[in-house]
C-alpha cells in the first residue's frame, strides 16, 4: 500500500498502547480476598493444563500446583519446589508433600528416624583406604609393612570421620561415595550417613535446610549446618526414600508424580512446570483476565475504534493490527476443528454489546461465557505477549533490505 515502515511502526505503537489500556480497564484483581484469589489461581492452572496430558485430571493437578505456589509466599524461586518422578501407579496417585524427599536409601545399621536433625551437606571423598597416587609403587620387604600402610590409611580415615563428628551433627549427606569403614564409624556414632546424593539433590537440600555445602572440616565454627525437624524413611511404590520434614525454608515442598511410564511422567512434569511458572508470576502480579480469545476481541474492538478516529496513513496500520489480534481466536477455533469464520463473526457481534464476557468454547463448539466456564489467564502473560509481538514486528519492519549472496556454483567433478 506504499506506506513507509516508520508510519506503520508509529501506527503499531499507537495500537499496542490502546490495546494495553483496553486490557487494563478490564482486568480483575482479587488480591484482598484470599478465597476468590485462590479460585482465580485454580482457573488459571486448569486453563494452562487443559491442553496438556494432564487434562483428564486437571482439577487435581491444578490443586497441587496452586498449593505448591502458595507455599512460596510470593517468591518466584521455583527451585524450592522439587518434582520427583516415580513410575508405577496412576497419575491420580501423585501428591504434594511438605519438606524435601531425597531419592536414596538409608544405610545398614543406621538410625531410621532422627528428630531435630543437624545436617552437614558435604562434597568430599570418603573412600581413601587405598593409596591414591597413580603410578606409585610401594616396595616392602615383608607383609607386616603392608599391614602398617593399611593401618595408617585407616587411621587417616578415622581422623577425618572424627572431624566430621565433631561438628555435632546427626546426619551426614555426601555427594560422593562413602566406603564401608567410614560408614561403620558413622553408624557407631549414631549418625545417619547418606552417600552419593546426586548433585542437584544436594544443592537443593542445602538450599532447603539452610545449610551450605562443605568440603573441608578443619574449623567447625565456619560451617553452616542445615536443620530440619524429622528425617525418616518412607515408601513410595516399591522404592524407599528419605524424607526431610519441617525444613528451615518453610516454603519448600515436593511434588511426587506417579504414572504408568517414564514418557508419561516426563510429559506430566513439563506440563506441571508450565502451570507453576504461570502461577508464580500471577501471585506477584495478581491481575487476571478471561481467556479463550476474549482479551484479543476486546483489544481488537478498541483498536478498530482508534483506527476510525485516526487521520492519515497510520489508520491503515492500526486497522491491520486489529486484524492481527483476531488471528488468535481464529487459531483457537481452527485448532479445535471448528468453523472459524462463522465463530469469529458471532464473537465480534457479541463483543459489540457492552461488558461482554464471550469467548470461544471449544468443547461445545460455539461462543460461550468465559466467566461461567472459569477460563482465565494471567494479565502479566498477556501483556508480555502483546508487547513482545509488537516489538518483534517492528524489528522486522526496520530491516530495509536483505542482501544474499548468489550460491556458490559446484564445479563439475566429472
Amino acid at each position: 500500500m506504499k506506506i513507509h515502515p516508520m508510519t506503520i511502526i508509529a501506527g503499531f505503537r499507537m495500537a499496542a498502547e490502546c490495546a494495553r489500556n483496553a486490557l487494563l480497564q478490564r482486568t480483575m484483581d482479587n488480591k484482598e480476598n484470599t478465597d476468590k484469589f485462590r479460585a482465580d489461581l485454580m482457573n488459571i492452572a486448569m486453563t494452562t493444563l487443559s491442553s496438556k496430558i494432564l487434562s483428564q485430571d486437571k482439577e487435581y493437578f491444578a490443586e497441587l500446583a496452586v498449593d505448591a505456589v502458595l507455599r512460596l509466599k510470593g517468591s518466584t524461586n521455583l527451585e524450592a519446589i522439587q518434582i520427583l518422578k516415580k513410575p508405577g501407579g496412576s497419575l491420580k496417585d501423585s501428591f504434594l508433600d511438605e519438606g524435601f524427599i531425597l531419592d536414596k536409601k538409608i544405610g545398614i545399621g543406621q538410625p531410621k528416624r532422627i528428630e531435630n536433625a543437624k545436617i552437614l551437606v558435604a562434597n568430599t571423598a570418603m573412600d581413601t583406604d587405598k593409596v591414591k597416587i597413580y603410578g606409585a609403587r610401594v616396595r616392602v620387604d615383608s607383609m607386616s609393612k603392608v599391614a602398617d600402610i593399611e593401618a595408617a590409611e585407616k587411621q587417616k580415615m578415622r581422623e577425618k570421620v572424627q572431624k566430621i563428628i565433631a561438628h555435632g551433627i546427626n546426619c551426614f549427606v555426601n555427594r560422593q561415595l562413602i566406603y564401608n569403614f567410614p560408614e561403620e564409624l558413622f553408624a557407631d556414632a549414631g549418625i545417619l550417613a547418606i552417600e552419593h546424593a546426586d548433585f542437584e539433590g544436594i544443592e537443593r537440600l542445602a538450599l532447603v535446610t539452610g545449610g551450605e555445602i562443605a568440603s573441608t572440616f578443619d574449623n567447625p565454627e565456619s560451617v553452616k549446618l542445615g536443620h530440619c525437624k524429622v528425617i525418616e524413611e518412607i515408601m513410595i511404590g516399591e522404592d524407599r526414600l528419605i524424607h526431610f520434614s519441617g525444613v528451615e525454608m518453610g516454603q519448600a515442598c515436593t511434588i511426587v508424580l506417579r504414572g504408568a511410564s517414564e514418557h508419561v511422567l516426563d510429559e506430566a512434569e513439563r506440563s506441571l512446570h508450565d502451570a507453576l511458572c504461570v502461577l508464580s508470576q500471577t501471585v506477584n502480579d495478581t491481575r487476571v483476565l478471561f481467556g479463550g480469545g476474549w482479551p484479543e476481541m476486546v483489544m481488537a474492538k478498541e483498536v478498530d475504534e482508534l483506527a476510525r478516529k485516526t487521520p492519515g496513513k497510520k489508520s491503515h496500520a492500526i486497522e491491520a493490527f486489529s486484524r492481527a489480534l483476531q488471528a488468535i481466536p481464529t487459531t483457537i477455533a481452527d485448532n479445535a476443528g471448528l468453523d472459524s469464520a462463522e465463530l469469529i463473526s458471532q464473537l465480534r457481534a457479541e463483543h459489540h454489546k457492552d461488558n461482554s464476557t464471550a469467548g470461544i468454547d471449544v468443547i461445545t463448539g460455539s461462543v460461550g461465557d468465559m466467566q461461567k466456564l472459569g477460563i482465565q489467564e494471567s494479565f502479566k502473560v498477556k501483556q508480555a505477549i502483546l508487547l513482545s509481538a509488537t516489538e518483534a514486528a517492528e524489528m522486522i519492519l526496520r530491516v530495509d533490505e536483505i542482501i544474499t549472496c548468489a550460491p556458490r556454483r559446484r564445479e563439475d567433478r566429472m
